[in-house]
């Protein structure tokens, strides 16, 4: 993976609404979380609203305050409900 871009892994009914499941993206700085969701909605909006999204940077579950720099991997996924 290079320093100019993320690997974008989407994951159930996200990536059912993409039609992708993987994807490299452009990243030339560090970018908080809410930030970068905001692109995804604006490339995807069919995601919408985003900030029900779950992210995990580099297989980490974190926050929307989190930041995602060049280079990694960032998975997104609705967020897991359950009984």
């Amino acid at each position: 993976m290079n320093g100019t871009t993320i690997k974008v892994l989407y994951f159930a009914q996200v990536a059912e609404l993409t039609k992708t499941r993987e994807e490299q993206w452009p990243l030339a700085q560090a970018l908080s979380c809410a930030e970068w969701l905001a692109q995804l909605e604006s490339r995807y909006p069919q995601l919408a609203p985003v900030k029900r999204l779950k992210l995990a940077i580099n297989q980490y579950h974190v926050g929307h305050h989190s930041v995602i720099n060049p280079g990694d991997e960032v998975a997104v996924f609705e967020p897991v409900t359950g009984g």
